[in-house]
């Protein structure tokens, strides 16, 4: 009668001589493992090598300068805005005149509050922005991007196509036919961007590698761009501001 522990042993043998070459490993198998132990190692360091390097690294230093230059121009404009605050300020606490001074101050900041709102013709130096569009290939989602870039470079005002004066609330999309629409006007090429600030400063934001300039002129869109500085444009488009539903001033 055969020994019925004799099927187990057999079943045993082949995971006893498994662990015993993991436990002890071939010189072959010991090189293979320290090789692909190295590999792993190599590209750890490498991702965290990479991931630790300054977000601008590969950034030619033509576009750092005019990065740098925008981030000058912001900066001067805010210190600026900071010492009429201040200066507004001090007369208002002063008791001379204070009637007076609430009265210029409230008038500029009636003014500026227009300006922003779209609700009256603004006149300033600044750039025009001519964009062509051969292929048919420009889209709205581009011409979106392209006025917040000149918005982050520090835009004051901006008017698409001597048609639509942008304001907080524009938007663009397309219609029916595909034709890109701003505010639900409907525009075509060539685009024409005309901005109210510091011209340099937003030809730079216009131009800095993968803005505008870029986009327009590589080969998925194959158009070409214009830009002309101005010491004067002249907005005269305005936009009617819309009767509140249920906000009422205190």
């Amino acid at each position: 009668m055969p020994d019925q522990d004799t099927p187990r042993r057999a079943s045993e043998q082949p995971q006893r001589s498994l662990l015993r070459d993991f436990l002890r490993p071939s010189k072959g198998q010991a090189v293979v493992g320290l090789v692909l132990f190295l590999t792993a190692l190599s590209v750890v360091l490498t991702l965290r090598a990479q991931s630790a390097q300054p977000e601008f690294t590969n950034v030619r230093q033509a576009d750092l300068i005019q990065l740098l230059d925008n981030v000058t121009s912001e900066t001067r404009r805010l210190e600026d805005e900071v010492r009429e605050l201040e200066l507004a300020r001090t007369e208002l606490l002063s008791g001379a005149d204070r009637d007076q001074a609430a009265r210029e101050e409230a008038a500029r900041r009636l003014e500026q509050a227009q300006i922003i709102a779209g609700t009256v013709p603004v006149a300033g130096p600044g750039v025009r922005i001519e964009i062509a569009d051969p292929e048919g290939r420009i889209s709205a989602e581009l011409l979106l991007d392209a006025v917040e870039e000149l918005r982050d470079a520090g835009a004051e005002v901006i008017e698409v196509n001597d048609a639509v004066r942008l304001v907080m609330g524009s938007w663009f999309g397309t219609d029916d036919t595909g034709a890109i629409t701003v505010d639900g006007v409907v525009i075509s090429a060539p685009y024409v961007l005309e901005a109210i600030g510091d011209a340099a400063t937003l030809e730079a934001g216009a131009r800095f590698r993968g803005g505008l300039v870029s986009e327009v002129e590589g080969e998925r869109v194959g158009g070409s761009v214009t830009i002309e500085q101005l010491p004067e444009i002249a907005v005269d488009t305005v936009v009617s501001p819309e009767v509140n539903e249920f906000a009422r001033p205190r």
